[in-house]
């Protein structure tokens, strides 16, 4: 983990290069591949995230940011047939964006039908946090985790998967709300969930990584510009991405339906055309990191049940 200055550096840096040096960035923290996870026939495989539904301004603009729009979405890259994760919101707040508001509410029927048939029809879900309201005003600050010690993230991430529980959604994959949390936070997550996500304002807390990466046994996954942006973007960018790379590497694609719906979905529609083969569902993801993991479990036990007593007693 790279101390602070240059943490801080790094998201200066980073600003400057998603404007004048993007395909070179992109080039550069693009992992060539997740060891243990092996490599696929048609490299490279994109992963692609969907930021998020229930929208976090559902109760604000429903609208805008109902399920009804939300639909649309999903009729569009399943009809394309790309594969996606949505992170999931089990409560939505109103105005989410003021942290001395208290209001949020359980998901609605509609909601909750919606949910079923994404399930239904292979989408994977992560958990987005609580309710997606911010403790801290500063848009430069918002996060709903930033500050909370181990018993409260714990607590916050309980109440939250419970909420989901309730309606048989039981994510391995995190996606912390405004892409923020405390870099001593991450082991606390990483307990819970097989993959942590993450995007540029990550970059504060954990620094400018490679992507994806093991970290704490957990895959850790940002997504960064020129994958992280509206549709129109990745058009131009990952062309050359998928022309180039070679092995088994993976592209973290992060995208935000509001935006798409705002621009009334033409360039999502050639996007979700373009990728939909190179797309690699998030349960076949999911199981390989699994494999990956009991496979490094039992080399573990195997090497420490071969040490000397008085070595196994003070083992890390």
């Amino acid at each position: 983990m790279p101390p602070r200055p240059l943490r801080v550096g790094e998201q200066v840096l980073y600003k400057l290069a998603g404007r004048f040096a993007e395909q070179a960035l992109a080039d550069r923290l693009l992992a060539e591949g997740l060891p243990g996870v092996e490599a696929t026939e048609v490299p490279p495989r994109v992963l692609v995230r969907v930021d998020e539904f229930p929208h976090y301004l559902a109760w604000d603009e429903p609208d805008r940011f109902g399920a009804r729009r939300y639909e649309r979405f999903h009729e569009i890259m399943a009809g394309a047939g790309a594969h996606y994760l949505v992170a999931v919101l089990p409560r939505v707040s109103r105005a989410p964006l003021s942290p001395a508001g208290a209001e949020s509410r359980s998901l609605t029927d509609e909601e909750i039908a919606l949910l079923r048939r994404l399930a239904r029809e292979g989408v994977g879900m992560a958990l987005h946090g609580r309710d997606h309201r911010t403790r801290d005003a500063s848009p430069r600050r918002h996060s709903e985790l930033c500050g909370l010690d181990r018993a409260q993230t714990r607590a916050l991430l309980e109440q939250a998967l419970a909420e989901l529980a309730r309606h048989d959604i039981h994510p391995e994959v995190f996606v912390p709300p405004f892409n923020r949390f405390d870099a001593r936070q991450f082991e606390w997550l990483a307990e819970r969930f097989a993959v942590v996500c993450a995007g540029p304002e990550s970059i504060g807390a954990m620094g400018l990584q490679r992507t994806p990466q093991w970290r704490a046994q957990s895959v850790y996954m940002p997504s960064y510009a020129p994958y992280y942006g509206r549709a129109g973007e990745l058009l131009r960018a990952l062309p050359r991405a998928l022309e180039r790379a070679r092995g088994p590497r993976l592209i973290p694609v992060v995208l935000h339906w509001g935006w798409e719906a705002d621009r009334d979905w033409t360039e999502l529609e050639r996007l979700a055309e373009l990728i939909a083969s190179h797309t690699l569902p998030w349960s076949d993801f999911l199981a390989q990191v699994a494999r990956a993991r009991s496979v490094a479990a039992s080399a573990d036990a195997s090497a420490s049940a071969s040490l000397p007593p008085s070595t196994t007693e003070v083992a890390p």
